[in-house]
């Protein structure tokens, strides 16, 4: 197992009428400004149950914040919460919510002009406003983590910035909240959950037991509770399961001691950034092609995947790990998730453009950090 220091600061309150401690959770002396999304949380009953909890606060809102969360949109948020002098953020919504209002709450003391650096140049962020969260749609992990992905439209770009500084303070985790979410978004929460842990789990050996069975039970919990949740979208039990189970697939603690990959995460950006693709949808493209792809330096984890997580065990070992990955790919298109560009009109011009875009950038990526521009064209032309 590799060395490794492991500290989450985030306050987990789970569970339904959660969002009721609010009241209790932020100093009524702090000017809050609430961030959220299209407005769904005013049609689903959480607006309110958050207006109540907070009712003795002066509250700011700010809603609008698009999935893929948009630096155009988010810049305007942290002008509107230093013209009120904000105290204290509040998130409702979803990661993508989540993930904008930390990079609101980085901005707000950041150099005025210069906020785009905070990605573009990963500039060290030295202090960020407080904030805290209302989950609505689990997938992310954002809840409990302290990294963001944010778009800019000027640019098509898509970039990730991470700082100890924008851990949530607390998340609420009411799985009530998540009844009304339309079915792609529940699917899509199920992919990205499930993508987040084997970004974390398909590397390479460390002799890190526990944390492989973490990552395996994880995996199969998911597979059992996803399905559920699409028939019976408003079973608590179901619900609460889901949700927990995407908290805990990108809180860090998995990824204790163990390399990542997170190769198919920077790929999917930029099919997001080029294409406009839900970002799960880019990730249950890429995940099987890449797999395939760098299946014999990922051997011995394909082969503990398919053993343990699909109960393959007969065959040669390139026949298992196939088999796992074809097992995989089946998992997606069950949730009616496509696996190829193609299915999205998509040509290999694709696999030259977002080879570019890396190259352009000097990046690399993957847990040896060799998958480099030829190695995502190969990848993107396996997924066509």
């Amino acid at each position: 197992m590799n060395n490794f220091t492991y500290c989450n600061p985030v306050q987990i309150i789970f569970g339904k009428g959660s969002i009721s401690e609010l009241s209790d959770l932020i100093s009524p002396d702090e000017k809050v400004m609430i961030t959220y999304g299209g407005g769904s949380i005013k049609r689903n009953g959480v607006y309110d149950q958050v207006m109540d909890a907070l009712k003795n606060h002066v509250v700011v809102e700010y809603g609008g914040i698009e999935p893929n969360p948009r630096f155009e949109t988010l810049m305007q948020a942290v002008e509107k919460a230093r013209r009120e002098e904000i105290d204290f953020l509040l998130a409702v919504g979803g990661g993508s919510v989540v993930d904008g209002t930390k990079f609101i709450a980085a901005a707000i003391p950041f150099e005025p002009g210069n906020e785009w650096h905070i990605l573009s140049k990963r500039a060290e962020i030295e202090d960020a406003i407080p904030f805290g969260c209302v989950l609505t749609l689990p997938a992310t992990g954002s809840e409990m983590n302290p990294t963001a992905v944010i778009s800019r439209e000027e640019t098509a770009e898509k970039l990730v910035f991470s700082s100890p500084l924008v851990y949530p303070q607390f998340s609420i985790l009411d799985p009530e909240a998540t009844y009304t979410l339309p079915e792609r978004q529940t699917v899509n929460g199920i992919v990205d959950t499930f993508v987040h842990i084997t970004e974390q789990y398909l590397t390479f050996p460390t002799g890190a037991a526990l944390q492989d069975r973490q990552a395996e039970g994880l995996i199969l919990a998911l597979l059992d509770e996803g399905p559920k949740a699409l028939q019976s979208p408003r079973n608590y039990t179901v619900r609460a399961n889901l949700m927990w189970i995407s908290t805990q697939a990108l809180n860090g603690l998995i990824g204790c001691g163990v390399p990542g990959d997170w190769a198919t995460h920077m790929i999917g950006h930029e099919l997001t950034a080029l294409y406009g693709i839900d970002h799960a949808r880019t990730l249950a493209v890429v995940l099987p092609a890449l797999l395939r792809h760098q299946k014999d330096r990922k051997a011995d984890k394909l082969t503990q995947y398919a053993e343990r997580v699909w109960n393959i065990r007969e065959g040669s070992r390139d026949e298992r790990i196939e088999a796992g990955i074809a097992k995989t790919e089946n998992c997606f298109h069950s949730l009616g998730v496509p696996t190829r560009l193609s299915d999205y009109s998509i040509g290999a011009e694709a696999a030259d453009a977002v080879a570019e875009r890396i190259r352009k950038r000097g990046a690399s990526f993957g847990e040896h950090g060799d998958i480099g521009p030829k190695e995502i064209a190969e990848i993107l032309k396996l997924a066509m």
